[in-house]
């Protein structure tokens, strides 16, 4: 008997740097939607802890207690007093430090299977305590489900829904470091800006995700040209209704209404940019 679970890509739809504490920790407004498309955590029963990776982007990726599935299922099995036995697989399928979530989901979707490998069930207190112990970003994609967030990333008001438009992922296969893009940050802090109800309707969602922006996109050109690349690529597309960059790059995505449209911009940047990672997909 083995576990599965889809490690959905992460797209900040906006992403506002409002402050930062004296930890240095920087304190974000941002607008979370999870894709259809992500990593894959299987979990399979074993005499020892190990992890096997695989896919397009396995390769120079640790199988060790560096890598944040090992330590999400090292914490969990800490905190809950049993062995850490499991053989897990990761399918990587999402390009690595790319601005969309992969470490974090891949380490949100260890969790949700090693609860039911090991039989264990955890409050969601704990669990969101476990999750933010390996990452920001990981309670929120525990939910893999629209959520707006605050503070460093640990406070997360769902969203009943964001219009399920046709999304167009494209990185230019360079990773971008997020401590070094959050280095290159300048200027004042932007006040938050979290979608009203109003705002929320589909009729509404786009101009409200125009009037916000992404903090971090100067700085990940700085750190990565290959982004203004990207962006300025996306941007021709006039069909598409929103292009910008998700979380800290170098990932930026175009939002579409019509798939065929979608699929004819796909194609379009896969002939124009043959070594770029294009994905065609929707928010769940």
């Amino acid at each position: 008997m083995s576990f599965r679970a889809l490690a959905p890509a992460k797209v900040n739809l906006y992403l506002h740097v409002v402050g930062k504490r004296p930890d240095g920790y920087h304190l974000l407004d941002s607008l979370f939607a999870f894709t259809e498309y992500g990593d894959v955590v299987e979990a399979f029963p074993s005499a020892e802890l190990s992890l096997e990776i695989k896919g397009p982007y396995a390769a120079g990726l640790s199988c060790g207690e560096d890598n944040i599935v090992i330590k999400a299922a090292l914490k969990l099995s800490e905190f809950c007093k049993v062995p850490a036995k499991a053989r897990l697989v990761l399918e990587k399928n999402l390009p690595v430090a790319s601005g969309i979530g992969g470490g974090s989901s891949d380490a949100a979707a260890a969790l949700k299977v090693l609860q039911r490998l090991w039989n264990v069930d955890l409050s969601w207190d704990d669990l969101l305590s476990l999750a933010l112990s390996l990452g920001a970003d990981v309670p929120s994609c525990l939910r893999a489900r629209p959520v707006h967030v605050s503070g460093i990333g640990e406070i997360l008001e769902e969203i009943s829904s964001v219009p399920r438009l046709f999304v167009l992922l494209v990185n230019p296969n360079k990773p971008v470091s997020t401590p070094q893009v959050f280095k290159e940050r300048c200027g004042d802090f932007s006040r938050a800006m979290p979608l009203t109800a109003q705002e929320l309707m589909p009729q509404n969602f786009i101009e409200a995700l125009k009037a916000r922006h992404n903090d971090l996109t100067d700085g990940a050109i700085r750190v990565e040209h290959a982004v203004k690349d990207v962006l300025e690529a996306l941007e021709k597309y006039e069909d598409s209704v929103l292009s910008r960059m998700s979380g800290s790059g170098g990932t930026c995505f175009a939002l579409f209404t019509d798939e065929g449209r979608l699929s004819a911009a796909k194609s379009d940047l896969e002939k124009s940019h043959p070594f770029w990672w294009v994905k065609e997909t929707r928010f769940l």
